[in-house]
């Protein structure tokens, strides 16, 4: 069986951008007959919030976008499962895979997918290279370290089931990243394959922005001994300036959308973004299954100025 997950933040609204690339889960999943899980990505508390995140389940539930497990039960909130991910990152520790990072430049997004212009060129890593004496010696002086894993100078591929051949050299195009912050918040790198693992998912939808991060991904499940899940990345909404929307975009938020049209009335708007509309006439999901597929959805991304 085909199981999928939408693994929204809840660090504010939804915006148009989340909604799509929701729609396109629901409907990846619910035409293959599938499982759809709700996984809620709070590791940064700092910027998520419970409010927020029930915020979130009731917005999907106005879209009619339901799911079979998941939701607000702790077992599916990354901030309940510190535990598990400790395991985990124990088990790459014991490998000889993992070290600790004692640069200075901020790591506070690791938690939180990364986007696009998150990603700097890989380089290598001083710390790398730290004995094992050096790296107590900086521990003990109280030196906060991040934690990275080691990556081989290895090329990683998929066949995206959107977008098509893609691949990486992790060493080259990634370089060692980061697994555990230094205040102890476990990245999203990390915590996105445990969980995927655990919860059985073997489809991933998501943004096209995070088609880069697949590769490592896929590596690190099978350095864990998982099997790698298939993937589709989806095009980006763009705002006039070419951007892409966030969620400080108030205006393009589910709190001003839901004032100013119905559920139907945003579905079928974004059905035709998608190309799964040759017009933007109000629909529920379900009135979209019969019908879908990947060949009718668009590759290149939507200016929410310049419409199919």
């Amino acid at each position: 069986m085909l199981v999928g997950r939408f693994a929204p933040s809840p660090s504010g609204r939804m915006h148009l951008g989340n909604v799509f690339t929701a729609l396109l889960v629901w409907l990846d999943v619910r035409s293959s007959k599938g499982r759809l899980i709700l996984r809620i990505e709070d590791l940064d508390q700092q910027r998520c919030s419970w409010e927020k995140a029930a915020q979130l389940v009731d917005d999907l539930q106005w879209l009619g976008l339901d799911w079979d497990e998941g939701g607000l039960k702790p077992e599916y909130c990354q901030s309940r499962r510190t535990g598990y991910y400790q395991a985990v990152f124990a088990r790459l520790d014991a490998a000889g895979l993992v070290y600790p990072c004692f640069c200075s430049r901020a790591q506070r997004l690791a938690a939180l997918a990364p986007h696009l212009g998150e990603n700097s060129a890989a380089e290598v890593c001083p710390c790398r290279n730290l004995s094992f004496a050096e790296q107590q010696e900086r521990l003990s002086q109280g030196l906060a370290a991040a934690w990275r894993i080691k990556v081989p100078a290895e090329r990683v591929g998929l066949r995206d089931g959107n977008f098509g051949e893609y691949s990486e050299n992790l060493a080259a195009d990634c370089g060692d990243f980061i697994i555990r912050r230094s205040d102890g918040v476990f990245a999203y790198q990390l915590a996105v394959v445990a969980d995927d693992a655990a919860m059985g998912v073997n489809r991933v939808v998501r943004g096209r922005d995070l088609l880069n991060s697949a590769p490592r991904q896929i590596w690190l499940h099978r350095v864990l001994g998982y099997p790698p899940p298939s993937y589709c990345h989806v095009p980006l909404l763009l705002a006039a300036d070419g951007k892409r929307l966030a969620k400080r975009d108030a205006s393009l938020d589910l709190g001003s959308l839901r004032q100013t049209c119905t559920a139907p009335q945003l579905i079928g708007g974004l059905a035709w973004l998608a190309g799964l509309q040759t017009e933007p006439r109000p629909c529920s999901p379900r009135d979209l299954l019969a019908s879908f597929s990947w060949a009718r959805v668009r590759q290149a991304d939507i200016l929410l100025n310049d419409l199919p």
